[in-house]
């Protein structure tokens, strides 16, 4: 996946728990978790917002775009046109 999720980076930069981000934050350990592992594909703009003001930083300073890196199909895949 393209995008990098740079949670962990943060939370050890600002010397916090993940059990205590979560609770400032209002979500579950378990989701944070997802979260900090790139297992999820999206987050809200309001979660990443609480993010960024419980950690004093930037979405850029959370996510990380890697170019040239495979983006995943949603289960599709393309069909050839020419064939009826």
């Amino acid at each position: 996946m393209p995008v990098i999720v740079r949670l962990d980076v943060m939370l050890a930069l600002r010397k916090m728990r993940a059990k205590d981000l979560a609770a400032s934050i209002g979500v579950t350990e378990a989701n944070l978790s997802l979260l900090r592992t790139g297992k999820v594909k999206g987050v809200r703009f309001d979660t990443l917002a609480k993010l960024c003001a419980a950690l004093e930083c930037k979405p850029g300073d959370l996510l990380d775009f890697e170019a040239g890196a495979e983006i995943e199909a949603n289960g599709a895949e393309e069909e050839d046109e020419g064939a009826d």
